[in-house]
């Protein structure tokens, strides 16, 4: 039997309630709402570690946060792990690469310097050997300030909007790769919808469609900021102020994104490469918008952790129908190798749920959730864990010990933490039992962030000697 190839497409900071066929009637997103429609719909898919870069390490290694090392963004991920890329290598495929990276800068803030944003060719690059045009990460996306680098430190810049001209790569590559002997995988890293949200970073024609559109605060809007938030959780008055525009400008990038999406679905369709391709439309985490007290992500609530996740697979998978098994980032990996006939690393974490997506298996697990420390410079006070089951919701802060229970059924905006709640103690007791075995299965202790900077970070970089959190 011929391997299957596949095209995997994420987004950054997309969630799942932004999405027309979630049900949420300002979102334009009709080319994906059909997609959905001829997909497996894993409708509880969350982010593991809902962090740009803690994320991607997790998907390219079927690692949880606590053994990729990749505690905060803007550090230097390390290189000993065998990786998604690797084993596709291994079994014959070609490998493509496009977009965000954001594993590679060792510098807080100096992301436009080639230092940081141009991943050389080699073992950075986690077994991407082929054709690679990425940028360790910024979000500006306009043409003429939008760049990426190919195989040399030189800026290239875009000629047109960034997910635009990503978008024409892709079907310029997937037309190359279809054209070779071997099956190929490529992965398309899109920026958008991530902040800043601002008039002058999304297409005009965009923001059009949306001028009539009336935002409005979530319902779990809370005027105060989280006591647990760090500086990027944090919102001023001015930027609460705003954030109705932002919400405009954000659901304008995702009117892009889908129209992006479109296009491409419509080149791989004409080229006749649907039969036997895997594709996977998704995102690494969401966004709150003020909900809770918070902006941006990094933390257990629905808003930042519960992504899109669709997969089409004509003739093998059956078309619109909705999963409601929880999988999470490390599951990827694992689940998608299996699919793919190829054999899954035995340092891999994360589980096998491929026969859940084909529904031959039930699957009842919950999945571990995490946050090791604030968004991007090292400091304690926000680490978190968390246990997400297709019901509940459990959680418990580090630094003072608070524990969240929410009914994600009854509760779906998480406004009444019941963990004081006598007829919930059995089930917090039993999700708080699960969540910490799952920790102990992968050496997880709970540490605080700085312990990280002073036992596996050095400069930035994480170690390749880093010793496992001791008991």
């Amino acid at each position: 039997m011929k391997k299957p190839n596949l095209i995997y497409v994420f987004a950054d900071q997309l969630r799942y309630f932004s999405m027309g066929y979630a049900g949420d009637s300002n979102a334009l997103t009709p080319n994906i709402d059909r997609i959905c429609g001829e997909s497996v719909n894993l409708c509880q898919a969350v982010s593991g570690h809902p962090v740009c870069a803690p994320y991607r390490a997790s998907l390219f290694t079927g690692k949880y946060t606590t053994s990729t090392g990749m505690v905060i963004n803007e550090i230097r991920m390390n290189t000993h792990h065998h990786t998604f890329a690797q084993v596709l290598n291994e079994g014959g495929y070609e490998t493509a690469y496009i977009g965000k990276w954001h594993m590679y800068a060792a510098e807080l803030g100096n992301h436009y310097d080639v230092k940081n944003s141009f991943i050389p060719k080699g073992p950075d690059r986690l077994g991407f050997d082929g054709y690679f045009a990425g940028y360790n990460f910024r979000h500006e996306y306009e043409p003429g300030t939008a760049y990426y680098h190919l195989d040399t430190p030189e800026k290239i810049y875009y000629d047109k909007y960034e997910p635009d001209a990503q978008t024409d790569m892709a079907i310029e590559q997937i037309k190359r790769l279809s054209e070779g002997d071997k099956p190929f995988a490529l992965f398309l890293s899109i920026g958008t919808p991530h902040d800043p949200w601002t008039p002058e970073n999304v297409p005009e024609e965009y923001l059009e469609r949306f001028k009539d559109k009336k935002f409005t605060l979530p319902p779990n809007y809370l005027p105060e900021n989280d006591p647990h938030a760090d500086d990027w959780a944090r919102l001023s008055e001015k930027e609460r102020e705003e954030l109705p525009e932002w919400m405009r400008v954000y659901y304008a990038m995702t009117a892009n994104l889908d129209d992006n999406i479109g296009r491409l679905k419509k080149a791989i369709q004409d080229m006749g490469m649907d039969e036997n391709t895997i594709f996977v439309f998704t995102s690494d985490h969401g966004e709150l918008f003020g909900a809770h007290g918070r902006r941006a992500k990094n933390i257990f609530y629905e808003e930042a952790v519960r992504v899109p996740f669709l997969i089409q697979w004509k003739n093998h998978l059956e078309e619109g129908t909705k999963r409601d098994f929880v999988l999470n980032t490390v599951d990827i990996m694992p689940t998608l190798l299996s699919m793919m006939g190829l054999p899954i690393p035995n340092e891999v974490e994360g589980k096998d749920k491929s026969k859940s997506i084909y529904g031959t298996e039930s699957d009842e697990d919950g999945a571990l959730m995490m946050c090791t420390g604030p968004t991007a410079i090292f400091g304690d006070g926000q680490e978190w864990r968390a246990f997400r089951t297709k019901r509940y919701t459990y959680a418990v802060f580090k630094s003072d010990g608070k524990e969240f229970l929410f009914d994600d059924w009854q509760d779906p905006y998480q406004m009444k933490n019941l963990i004081c709640d006598p007829k919930y103690q059995e089930i917090a007791s039993e999700l708080k039992a699960q969540m910490y075995k799952k920790m102990h299965a992968i050496n997880d202790n709970f540490q605080n962030n700085t312990w990280y900077e002073k036992n596996w970070i050095k400069d930035r970089i994480i170690l390749k000697t880093a010793t496992l959190n001791p008991e």
